[in-house]
This record gives structure tokens, C-alpha cells and sequence, in this order.
């Protein structure tokens, strides 16, 4: 009887070890499932990363190469002029005074012009000239404003041996800085021709509560900048339009250029300064009775700009207003010869 019921306890004893076995071979089982998923989500993870700054490396290889290319395939046209530790280019061409001058608006720059200055060049001596960041031009301190538009200008006439006396020909953000100029060096200008020119009455804010930008600091970092470094604007451009609106053969230069981390990191500097420049071009009241051309365009314009048109006006007693019908903000592109017959007319008047 012992022996059967020692038998009986070995048998139960047995099969209770291989239920706890079981047991701790489930409990084990799970443990290394919830472990390899997590592994498995951390391999994914890793992946990515690699993935994206794989792409990021890549794409800043493809910039820096693409940007050596198209310095050698597209050369300055004109002259590169040290105003202070920096350089800016300037192309001049013609003959005859006075010489014109051509400040572009925001983000813009010579390349642009040169269909209007092909044909002013048939008149008289013209200058384009690209500011500080944009399109040849090396970068310069902060801030990017009217008043620094108008001393650079100003520094790169005299270097450049460009004398006056001078029409300034002042587009949108351009206009802004033609009238700080006036206002600084008004015994070297002859006359002004504003196309589509910005106007202080687009300042969103108090005067007091503007921060200007006074600090001369390299500029800061920004998303658009980020992305003209690793190639994405260059890769958009053509996509999204951004060089359609030019003609065929200035679009590869133009394309080279305006795609750079440089100047997408200018722009941004141009725009969140316009309130700083509208402020310092509101400071500018009259230009006396210096001849004054208003070019306007009317297609598509914002809320108030046909009133602020008129008022730019009343900065000289020797002004009028010319409607450019068929003409958006950009009438050197939409009617360049709209933007001809304005400046020739103004050199025509002054001879």
C-alpha cells in the first residue's frame, strides 16, 4: 500500500512539475515576444533616421555641387565692387546721362531687368545691381533695410566710378530704398521713376511697437535656408513655377541663382525687415520738385494700393501718375515696355 501510494505521489508530483514547467516555459515565451517587437520598432526607427539624414546628406552634396557648377556655367555679367568687406555686383550698359539706376523689389535682382535694360541701354547709360545676398552678390550684415539698400547703393556707385547725376528707378521694396536715397544724396539724383512702389501706408503696425533689427549679426538660420541647403528649393522650382514667369533663355542663370541657401535665407531677411523700411521710408516726405514718374499696375492688386499710388504722388510738386492697364505688380515682366517708355520718358524730360 506504501509503495503504491509513494508511486501515486511521484506521479503527481511529476505532473504538477510539468504543469509549472509548462507554466514557466509560457511566462518565458512571453517575454521575448513583447522584447522583439520593441526591438523591431526600434530597428524601424533606426532605419528612418538613417534614411533621413541619408537624404539630408545627399541633398546638401547635391546643392554644394550644383552651386559650383553654375558659378562656373553662369559668370557675373558685370563687376564685382568690395563696399565694405562684401561684394556686390553691378552691370552697367549704354551710353549718355543721365545714368539710370535700377533698384529691384523684395528678393529680386538684375537678371530680371534685363530685357527693360537691353533696350533703355539704346538711350542712355543703365545700371542693375543685386543686393546684398541675392543673385551674385555676397552676403552682408543685418539689417537688411532701406537705409542699408541706400548706403550700400550709394558705397557701390563710388567704388564702381558710376557718377551722377542719376534716375532711380525703384521697383515694389526697391521703391522704398530709391526714397531713402533721394532723401541721403538729393544733389545727385535728376529724377525718380517708381514702379508699383510699396508705400508706408502699408506698415501693420504702430511705429512704437517696431523692433528694428540693430544688430549687425550674420544671418540667423531659417527653414528656407535649411531647405535651399539640402537641394529642395533647386528640385522645386521648376515644379512649382517659380521660373516660369521669366523668359526661356534668362530662366537656367536666373534658376542657378535664385535657388541658393543664401538667397532664400535673404529673402526671409528682406521681409521681416519691411515694416523697419517702411517706417524709415515714411520719414521721407518730399522730394521737392523733382521730376517723379508713378508706373501702376492694375491687375490683382491688394485692397488700397490704387489710393496708395496716388499718394506717392505727392511726393514732388513735378509728378504724374502712368496707368499700365494689362500689367500686374511685376510691370517689367508683364509689360516691360511699359517700364521702357517711363524711364526713357524721364531721361528724354531731363535732357
Amino acid at each position: 500500500m506504501s509503495f503504491v501510494s509513494s508511486s501515486s505521489s511521484k506521479v503527481n508530483s511529476a505532473q504538477d512539475s510539468e504543469v509549472q514547467t509548462s507554466g514557466d516555459l509560457t511566462a518565458v515565451a512571453e517575454v521575448p515576444q513583447s522584447s522583439l517587437n520593441r526591438r523591431r520598432r526600434y530597428r524601424w526607427l533606426i532605419r528612418v533616421v538613417l534614411l533621413v539624414v541619408g537624404l539630408i546628406l545627399a541633398g546638401t552634396i547635391y546643392e554644394s555641387v550644383s552651386e559650383a557648377s553654375d558659378i562656373q556655367a553662369y559668370p557675373p555679367i558685370g563687376q564685382m565692387v568690395d563696399v565694405g568687406g562684401y561684394r556686390l555686383h553691378i552691370n552697367c550698359v549704354g551710353t549718355g546721362s543721365p545714368t539710370v539706376i535700377i533698384e529691384a523689389g523684395l528678393g529680386d535682382w538684375s537678371l530680371p531687368w534685363n530685357a527693360v535694360q537691353e533696350e533703355v541701354a539704346k538711350t542712355t547709360r543703365v545700371c542693375t545691381y543685386d543686393r546684398a545676398g541675392i543673385g551674385y552678390s555676397e552676403a552682408s550684415p543685418l539689417p537688411r533695410t532701406a537705409e542699408q539698400f541706400a548706403f550700400e547703393l550709394h558705397t557701390l556707385l563710388e567704388r564702381a566710378n558710376v557718377e551722377g547725376s542719376y534716375v532711380l528707378v525703384g521697383h515694389s521694396l526697391g521703391g522704398l530704398a530709391v526714397r531713402i536715397f533721394v532723401h541721403d544724396y538729393p544733389t545727385e539724383i535728376a529724377g525718380v521713376v517708381l514702379i508699383d512702389s510699396m508705400s508706408p501706408r502699408q506698415r501693420a503696425q504702430p511705429e512704437m511697437e517696431i523692433e528694428p533689427q540693430t544688430s549687425y549679426q550674420p544671418s540667423a538660420f531659417s527653414l528656407p535656408f535649411f531647405l535651399g541647403r539640402i537641394g529642395l528649393v533647386r528640385l522645386l522650382a521648376e515644379p512649382l513655377g517659380l521660373i516660369q514667369h521669366l523668359p526661356a533663355q534668362t530662366q537656367p542663370a536666373y534658376a542657378a541663382f535664385a535657388v541658393t541657401p543664401q538667397t532664400a535665407q535673404t529673402f526671409v531677411d528682406e521681409f521681416l525687415s519691411i515694416q523697419e523700411s517702411l517706417a524709415q521710408a515714411e520719414a521721407v516726405t518730399t522730394f521737392g520738385d523733382l521730376p517723379l514718374i508713378v508706373l501702376t499696375g492694375v491687375i490683382d492688386e491688394q485692397a488700397g494700393w490704387q489710393d496708395w499710388q496716388v499718394e506717392l504722388l505727392q511726393l514732388s510738386s513735378n509728378s504724374r501718375q502712368i496707368i499700365v492697364e494689362n500689367s500686374g505688380h511685376n510691370i517689367h515682366l508683364d509689360q516691360p515696355e511699359a517700364a521702357v517708355a517711363a524711364i526713357v520718358t524721364m531721361v528724354s524730360q531731363l535732357r
